[in-house]
């Protein structure tokens, strides 16, 4: 072991500058906790992470050590496994080497990491903060159903971590129930938003744009009911136009349908920053989500959405907490997730005035990377620090 303590170590698989907004996140959370302590990431990056952050100006006083990533999500299941384990085993050497007194855990990748978070901690006396911003295996489960037995053990594990945290971050009041029911840990769980980039809200009258979906096209997203219910729409002589951007299972659908219509339109994939933007232009957001999942997760394009102050059509059940989380900020409406009720919603939309779904100012410097950035600094290094 290194025989001088780094005060705190953010491990997290995604960072600046491959993932535009979580990676800008922490590496803010970095910059600023190294104003004060010494402070060391582990993460994945193609190439050398010290050097791009040198010539751009960033990372000053922070500490790397970054291993190689050979997978991205378009990878098949058994890589990225296999690529989690080795990023489990990375960690826990980066660890023991860096000997950091307090570590930053997130989800990602899930269990395995967190898990030897907790193991490094518990075997040299050091504090973790973990930051749920999934909960797995359950999430996991939806998309790929798991062996019951494997399903079970990786259960048995994240409780373990969950129980001997110094504190958990999660995303939504639902999230933080289902933790506390299914792992009884004793460790005080704070809610914190999902972070986008800042932007400008234009106004909803200089809009000339009608409906956009941002982000990943994937199995949770209820695509294949857009889809049918926008098919059927244009059909019966529906006036809006659609602008979907991003990838996923279901891109090739999306860009099928583009080219049976002219009111849609497939931008393929953009990045965030851009993406931000994109929706500013547009009246109306689409936010489709499996119900089940919003037990486990929240989208992370939310955040972006309401600080583009386009309205949210939220396509899921109505006691979901997307549901709630839509109707308490007032920035949009809910579509029960069935063909006919979205079909009829969509028709509402062309005739409902323009309307501002603008949110207070607290609302919007909660939502934004800066103050999550903060957040995370206060939680991990005011929350018991050691060192």
């Amino acid at each position: 072991m290194g025989s001088k303590k780094t005060d705190l170590a953010i491990v997290n698989r995604s960072f600046w500058p491959q993932s535009q907004v979580i990676g800008e996140s922490l590496l803010q959370f970095a910059e600023q906790a190294a104003k004060k302590h010494s402070v060391c990431v582990i993460t994945q990056a193609d190439g050398d992470l010290s050097e791009k952050l040198a010539r751009e100006g960033r990372g000053k006083g922070v500490q790397v050590r970054a291993c190689k990533s050979y997978t991205t999500s378009a990878s098949r299941l058994v890589k990225r496994m296999a690529e989690a384990i080795f990023f489990m085993l990375w960690t826990f050497i980066s660890l023991v080497r860096a000997n950091p007194a307090n570590v930053y855990v997130s989800t990602n990748p899930p269990v395995v990491v967190p898990f030897i978070v907790a193991l490094y901690c518990r075997l040299f006396n050091a504090n973790y903060v973990y930051h749920l911003q999934d909960i797995h295996p359950e999430a996991a489960n939806i998309v790929v159903p798991l062996n019951g037995v494997v399903f079970g053990l990786l259960k048995r594990i994240d409780n373990y971590t969950l129980r001997h945290a110094k504190a958990i971050i999660t995303l939504s009041e639902e999230m933080k129930a289902y933790t506390q029911r299914r792992s009884g840990t004793p460790s005080v769980i704070y809610l914190l938003d999902n972070p986008s980039f800042e932007v400008v809200s234009a106004p909803m009258e200089e809009r000339a744009r009608d409906v956009v979906f941002c982000g990943n096209a994937g199995r949770l997203q209820r695509i294949p009911l857009l889809i049918t219910a926008i098919r059927e729409y244009l059909h019966k002589g529906g006036k809006l136009r659609f602008t979907f951007a991003g990838g996923g299972l279901y891109a090739p659908d999306i860009k099928a349908l583009a080219e049976e219509y002219v009111q849609v339109d497939y931008l393929g994939i953009v990045p965030a920053t851009e993406a931000v933007e994109l929706v500013n232009q547009h009246r109306w957001a689409l936010l489709p989500i499996d119900d089940e999942v919003t037990k486990y997760a929240f989208p992370s394009k939310s955040s972006g959405y309401v600080l583009s102050g386009s309205g949210i059509l939220a396509v899921c059940g109505a006691k979901t907490s997307v549901a709630r989380w839509v109707e308490e900020l007032n920035v949009g409406v809910v579509c029960m997730a069935d063909h006919e009720a979205l079909v009829q919603c969509l028709f509402s939309l062309e005739n409902r005035e323009s309307e501002s779904f603008a949110v207070e100012a607290e609302v919007r410097e909660r939502l934004q990377i800066p103050y999550f950035a903060k957040r995370l600094l206060d939680l991990t290094l005011a929350e018991g620090m050691k060192g």
